[in-house]
């Protein structure tokens, strides 16, 4: 039952909300649109629904005005995600998705800030196939986009080894439960003959309802000490509380996201508050309560103003709690103590429970490709061949080669040392804690470059880096290429967001631990002035710091940012 004293804003529904009410549950009209073969695009009402099955379309925007003055259409290809709770890939599946990125694709996998493969390129009428060997390899794409709960993260790291699998576990039932019950995905892409709308089945969405939800929703599950998954970007976060070395539940924090719009001071990114704790067992409808009340109260009018952060802000805290708790019948425990202390990956080999062995692999900007000598995606491939344990997509871009056993690990160091993979120590330390997203040229949102500039700039920075001697200093660094806030830009202690082409706001001051956001700090820069402010900022940090203080913290003592103590104070 709606709380009368709750009230989602007044105001005319959006078009994607009319969309989706029109859409008889996701389905549209995907399933002919995607026969047609006069244009390799499709309309865009279809286009929104296609989100919640994984995919929307792009168009490679390097010739773009290339074929506007051929008068072709543009060259429209899609994006497809896979759902993959906590990262988690059996070697077949790697095999699967580097043998689509290579027949389907553009030769490529995309390792996503969610933890979870990317692909590019695909075109319309070879969408169906690869959707359906990925199902083929017990994957899916179901939710990985739209108006839902999207891939479920949880901590990757292997020297947590002890509780990951537990925690894991729960990533899984998690992502399971909070799936759409619609079959439309199963019609379109699978051929499962369609039962809505026949008098012997009224379709329903028990959770969700006929309009889902107002936004995107994130759930995250991270294990202290490593907050590597940034739980405090997340709608709904988990944070696992160990005792004796074991999991006695979570601490549930509420209302983080990053995304934000240049220039409207109604949209910001926030972070997640701690709310209280709960056992194991009620994760499951603790989640499914907190995505009702977004349901019910989020903004439908206004899309800027529909993340979950906004319905907690403008609500308050204390009324979702008190709104949560009644939906739930029962109160959240006294959240219990807990330590973050890093949110990066530790590289290298680690060994874990059962003697079993984990390397963590350096894979700049997450791209899975072969660079000239480098053959990165040949020597996964290999690995994978031989590999009997699993692979773990981490929330910073990188690959965890993990559950090796010692016979295995023998093998596959040497394909690693064939193939020159390596750990990333041979570069600094401030290049192993960069992440970028796509941006140009398949993100149609994005205003300028980041995954193919980003380690440009970083080649430039660490000349700095190592004439301060801060070479092994993790500094986070961060570069998305519009505001949406893909790579977590606003967690970074040095954030870029792309304003124009070559041209980035820069934003200092995040807490390296993941709980603070920055503030902005220089507006619509090139790389001359970033690299003069670097120039200015990373010798004073070297000479002034304390003992043990990160950058983050640094630029905030000295005077040279305020803090952001809020994200409703991320622009002042």
């Amino acid at each position: 039952m709606v709380n009368q004293i709750l009230k989602a804003p007044e105001g005319p529904p959006s078009d994607v909300e009319e969309i989706k009410e029109r859409s008889n549950y996701l389905r549209g009209t995907l399933k002919e649109v995607m026969l047609d073969r006069i244009s390799a695009g499709i309309p865009d009402d279809d286009n929104r629904l296609m989100k919640h099955h994984g995919s929307y379309l792009q168009d490679d925007r390097d010739l773009r005005n290339e074929r506007q003055k051929q008068k072709l259409e543009p060259a429209y290809q899609f994006m497809l995600r896979v759902r993959m709770p906590g990262g988690v890939a059996q070697p077949h599946q790697w095999l699967v998705m580097d043998e689509l990125a290579q027949k389907y694709g553009n030769g490529t996998l995309k390792l996503t800030t969610r933890e979870t493969f990317q692909m590019h390129g695909i075109l319309k009428w070879n969408m169906k196939k690869t959707i359906q060997e990925i199902h083929a390899s017990m994957l899916d794409t179901i939710a990985a986009c739209g108006d839902v709960n999207r891939n479920v993260m949880c901590t990757s790291n292997p020297y947590q080894s002890e509780v990951h699998s537990e925690v894991y576990e729960w990533s899984k039932r998690l992502s399971e439960y909070l799936l759409p019950r619609t079959r439309a995905y199963h019609e379109i892409w699978l051929d499962e003959e369609q039962v809505a709308g026949t008098p012997e089945v009224e379709e329903v969405e028990p959770m969700y309802g006929p309009l889902y939800l107002p936004r995107k929703f994130k759930i995250g599950i991270a294990v202290p000490p490593s907050n590597d998954i940034d739980v405090f970007s997340q709608d709904l976060g988990f944070i696992a509380i160990i005792e004796d070395n074991k999991l006695i539940g979570f601490n549930v924090a509420i209302g983080g996201g990053m995304g934000m719009s240049h220039g409207d001071k109604a949209t910001y990114p926030q972070v997640a508050k701690v709310i209280g704790f709960c056992t194991p067992e009620q994760v499951l409808e603790v989640a499914e309560k907190t995505i009702t009340i977004q349901r019910d109260y989020g903004n439908r009018s206004v899309r800027k103003n529909a993340r979950f952060k906004y319905t907690v802000d403008r609500l308050g805290l204390q009324n979702i709690v008190n709104e949560l708790e009644n939906r739930l019948g029962w109160s959240l425990a006294e959240a219990k103590p807990y330590v973050f202390d890093h949110n990066g990956d530790r590289y290298g080999w680690v060994q874990g429970i059962q003697g079993k062995w984990y390397f963590t692999l350096f894979v700049e900007g997450g791209r899975v490709a072969d660079f000239g000598d480098y053959k990165l995606m040949t020597g996964l491939r290999e690995i994978a061949k031989i590999h009997k344990g699993d692979f773990r997509l981490t929330a910073n871009q990188n690959l965890i080669i993990g559950n090796v056993s010692n016979m295995k690990k023998k093998q596959i160091n040497e394909l690693l040392e064939q193939y020159g993979l390596t750990d990333g120590r041979h570069v600094s330390a401030l290049r192993r804690s960069s992440m970028a997203c796509v941006a140009l040229p398949t993100c149609g949102l994005a205003m300028a470059e980041a995954e193919r500039y980003l380690p440009g700039l970083i080649d430039k920075i660490e000349t700095i880096v190592d004439e301060n001697g801060l070479r092994n200093e993790e500094i986070t660094i961060r570069m998305t290429g519009c505001p949406n806030g893909c790579a977590r830009h606003a967690l970074g202690e040095i954030g870029f967001i792309g304003k124009a082409v070559g041209k980035y706001n820069m934003y200092l001051g995040a807490a390296f631990d993941g709980s603070r956001l920055s503030k902005m700090y220089r507006e619509n820069i090139g790389e001359e002035e970033i690299l003069n402010e670097l120039n200015m900022l990373l010798p004073r940090y070297a000479k002034e710091r304390l003992e043990g203080e990160h950058f983050g913290d640094f630029v905030i003592r000295a005077g040279i940012i305020n803090a952001t103590t809020d994200g409703t104070n991320f622009h002042d």
